[in-house]
């Protein structure tokens, strides 16, 4: 009997939504070994990638000419509220920061140009809060199925 090999652990998906082409190849660059990279230079290419992809940190630029990245993240939030959003700034805007937290449910702000070994840290972070709430659902789910079933079962008690 041949034994089982360990397959490598699933690569989280990221997605990174800035105007500026050269960011987003450095993005790139910089993290693909360490996670499947999604970009896109513009909200509506950024939309479809989130429809069609699993996607567990969404990072973001404020200035775009489509939208900030405020306003991308706070659309999204209906039809996506899982991801962890980041958003990645060159200005010190503190309306910008205000609104990210408040609006766009921003779990952190990084300025530009970002150091590549605090994104990963501020990504990384970002990834354990997503797996907890991702458990959390999991296990509120199995607890809400495992009351039911003794729900049932006194009731069933109570009938005999």
């Amino acid at each position: 009997m041949e034994e089982k090999k360990d397959e490598a652990p699933k690569k989280p998906n990221i997605l990174y939504i800035d105007d500026e082409r050269s960011n987003l190849m450095a993005f790139k660059a910089s993290f693909r070994r360490h996670y499947n990279i999604f970009i896109a230079d513009n909200v509506a290419d950024a939309s479809e990638i989130l429809n069609e992809n699993e996607i567990e940190i969404i990072l973001t630029d404020q200035r775009m000419p489509d939208m900030t990245g405020v306003e991308f993240l706070q659309s999204v939030i209906p039809e996506h509220p899982e991801p962890m959003r980041i958003l990645v700034t060159g200005y010190s805007d503190i309306q910008a920061v205000i609104d990210a937290i408040n609006k766009g449910q921003v779990y952190k702000y990084i300025s530009k140009p970002w150091e590549n070994n605090y994104l990963k840290v501020a990504i990384d972070k970002a990834l354990e809060v997503y797996n907890l709430r991702k458990e959390n659902k999991e296990l509120t789910k199995s607890l809400l199925k495992a009351n039911q079933q003794l729900e049932f079962m006194l009731r069933q008690k109570l009938i005999e």
